[in-house]
């Protein structure tokens, strides 16, 4: 029997999007994963590495060369310097790195700030650590931070803020001021910051994602988290990392120790050698492609009937059905996916309370051919065709 603090979570949204999937043969764009694969020298890496002995348990808090690596990167993206040996550790996926962060600084009733929507990880983290989320409404359509609203939320026993920029499923940027206001509070209320940051190599339209560990005096309350599934479309390897004040990563340590101990040695060896050799066009093509697909398929639903939200970040947009239905989310995109073979997330199940019920998100992390098939199949839906 599943334990109390789980049982409100229930199987994810994700499961059941591509369950439905698979039933009804649809092109899935509701999870986040890719359909190609990432750079073939990564490959190739954790080919040598897996051949060169690197096959044993690693150093639980992280292999030497890829916590070397993640602080160059640092460093060089954000000028904030990290000592890799006590300022870095390597998590079973940025997931994970969470998970452990929440478990490892949070004591039952002590309270996190979480924005909603949120990645659906975010407060079932919190149930599993006994701590209490206090939510704040990004309202559509633009998603800002109100400073009124993130005031309301802070008070004597908040412990954590959970701050996630480029966001997931809005796809909003948040801007210096908001970074700024965040920052306040924190200050006043003595607040640490987590910050998922997964999607720091996806902006678009001249939008610049910030660090907000680079915000004066933010750097020693903030633990940052990042990962290679986004920007190597390599999902499966689930290598995250995070970088942060040393009591902070040895809060996290201490529950990652005893989740997976360590992660997979030859992915470590493998995403390291990625990050010190891939040239910066990499980053550049990887943006200037995924910004494409963003486009073919914003064209795509606003063709069908939808009213899109271009996205400034991640690869997720999130799009209005309210000219083709007056169902809820949930109702529509089940509706969806058997009568147009489209799989999308209905968002409400990232709220905590009154969601937005007229929008869908949908993943444009899929080959130009993906994207396309799903094209015709949403013209065609809309023409008045139903495949089931």
């Amino acid at each position: 029997m599943v334990a109390h603090r789980l049982r409100p979570f229930g199987t994810t949204i994700f499961s059941r999007m591509t369950q439905l999937a698979l039933q009804f043969d649809a092109v899935n764009l509701s999870q986040g994963f890719p359909d190609f694969e990432g750079p073939p020298s990564m490959i190739r890496s954790v080919e040598s590495a897996l051949r060169s002995g690197a096959n044993q348990y690693a150093r639980s808090q992280g292999h030497p060369e890829l916590v070397e690596a993640v602080a160059a990167m640092v460093a060089e993206r954000t000028g904030l310097a990290y000592d890799p040996m006590r300022e870095v550790a390597v998590f079973h996926g940025a997931t994970e790195a969470i998970a452990a962060t929440i478990l490892g600084l949070l004591d039952p009733d002590d309270e996190v700030i979480l924005f909603e929507p949120y990645y659906d990880s975010y407060p079932a983290c919190c149930a599993m650590a006994g701590a209490s989320p206090r939510f704040v409404t990004l309202s559509a359509p633009r998603f800002r931070l109100e400073r009124s609203a993130l005031e309301a939320a802070f008070n004597d026993r908040t412990r954590l803020l959970v701050l996630n920029t480029p966001h997931n499923p809005t796809g909003r940027v948040l801007t210096e001021e908001e970074l700024d206001l965040v920052a306040e509070l924190c200050h006043r209320y003595d607040v640490v910051v987590l910050a998922d940051e997964v999607y720091e190599r996806l902006t678009f339209d001249g939008a610049k994602h910030l660090s907000i560990a680079t915000r004066p005096g933010m750097r020693e309350r903030t633990i940052t988290v990042s990962s290679c599934g986004k920007t190597f479309s390599f999902t499966g390897w689930k290598i995250g990392w995070a970088t942060g004040d040393e009591r902070w990563i040895a809060a996290a340590q201490a529950a990652h120790q005893f989740l997976t101990f360590c992660s997979t040695t030859p992915l470590q060896v493998g995403v390291a050698r990625a990050l010190r050799e891939l040239p910066d066009s990499y980053y550049d093509e990887f943006r200037s492609e995924y910004g494409e697909r963003r486009a073919l398929l914003i064209e795509a639903l606003t063709d069908t009937g939808f009213v899109p939200i271009a996205p400034e970040g991640t690869y997720f947009i999130l799009a209005g059905f309210r000219g083709l239905s007056d169902e809820d989310d949930q109702t529509f995109a089940e509706r969806w996916v058997r009568e147009c073979g489209v799989a999308a997330i209905p968002p409400s199940v990232f709220y905590s309370a009154r969601p937005e019920r007229g929008l869908l998100r949908f993943a444009f992390c899929k080959r130009r051919e993906t994207l396309e098939e799903a094209a015709r199949r949403m013209l065609a839906w809309r023409r008045g065709e139903r495949r089931h």
